[in-house]
């Protein structure tokens, strides 16, 4: 879970009022992230385009690691071809 100082969050009501001032200060990098909240329930997160494109090229790499995981775990599996799997469940390849 990530933690935010007092300064890194703000009302919705707050935002609207100085989008432009919150957005200067995610580009001059004087806060890294800021946090909207709505009835004291933390809502939406902005961050810069740098930290959000660093974010989602770190999701993807994971994603492709599970993805790896999960091939690996599975070549060591025993498998069945596709007609005994029919056989088994007693299906036609007409119906297929």
């Amino acid at each position: 879970m990530v933690a935010y100082t007092r300064d890194e969050i703000i009302s919705v009501s707050d935002m609207a009022r100085g989008f432009s001032n919150v957005l200067g200060n995610i580009i001059d990098h004087t806060k890294e992230k800021i946090a909207i909240s709505k009835n004291n329930k933390l809502e939406a997160v902005i961050v810069s385009i740098d930290e959000y494109e660093k974010l989602k090229e770190a999701y993807d790499i994971l994603e492709h690691i599970e993805i790896y995981d999960k091939i690996q775990k599975r070549k060591n599996s025993k498998t069945i071809s596709l007609e005994e799997s029919m056989k088994r469940y007693g299906i036609s390849s007409d119906e297929l």
